[in-house]
C-alpha cells in the first residue's frame, strides 16, 4: 500500500530532447564548412559514448554524428552555460524525443548530474546519481519549492544531456 501511495504522490515530469531543426541543415555542409563553424562530423566507433541530444539515445557504431558547441542554458546571469553535444544524423527525420514519467535509454548506463533551477535560471539544488536510479531523484528535485526545471548532465564528462520539466 505504501508503494501505491508513493506512486500516486510522485511528481510527474517530461524529459525532452533538443529540436532537430537547427541541426538538420548542418548535415548538408561539407567538412570544410563544418570546420569553419567549429563542428566535427564523425562516425561513432562504439555503441556507447555518443549520446544524441535530439533522440536521447546513444549512436550505434558506424552512425554519423556531429560534435558541436551548444548553448543549453540561455539565461541572464552566472548560470548561463554551454558545451559540446552530439547529434545523430539518423535523429534528424523525427522530432525531439519525449519521455513522460520515464527515463531515456541513454540514462541507465551513466552517472548523472541533476541540476535544479528556479524560473530565473539560478541553481537551487543539485545531485549526482546513478542513471538507473535517477527517477526518485528527478521527482524529489522537481518537488522542491521554487524549482522550475532541471538540467541533466553526464557527470563524468560534464556535458549537457537534456532538460526535465514538471508535467
Amino acid at each position: 500500500m505504501a508503494s501505491r501511495s508513493r506512486e500516486r504522490d510522485a511528481m510527474p515530469f517530461v524529459i525532452r530532447g533538443l529540436s532537430p531543426a537547427p541541426f538538420l541543415p548542418l548535415f548538408a555542409l561539407d567538412d570544410a564548412a563544418l570546420a569553419a563553424r567549429n563542428i566535427r562530423r564523425i562516425a561513432a566507433d562504439a555503441d556507447r559514448g555518443f549520446p544524441c541530444r535530439v533522440s536521447l539515445r546513444d549512436a550505434q557504431r558506424g552512425e554519423t554524428v556531429l560534435l558541436l558547441h551548444h548553448l543549453h542554458h540561455e539565461v541572464v546571469g552566472p548560470y548561463r552555460a554551454s558545451g559540446p553535444i552530439y547529434v545523430r544524423e539518423a535523429a534528424m527525420s523525427s522530432g525531439a524525443a519525449e519521455f513522460r514519467d520515464a527515463l531515456p535509454p541513454s540514462f541507465p548506463r551513466r552517472l548523472l548530474s541533476l541540476r535544479a533551477y528556479d524560473a530565473g535560471g539560478d541553481m537551487r539544488d543539485a545531485d549526482v546519481v546513478d542513471g538507473a536510479d535517477a527517477m526518485p531523484h528527478l521527482q524529489r528535485l522537481l518537488g522542491l519549492p521554487g524549482v522550475a526545471y532541471l538540467h541533466v548532465h553526464n557527470a563524468r564528462p560534464g556535458c549537457y544531456a537534456c532538460r526535465v520539466d514538471p508535467a
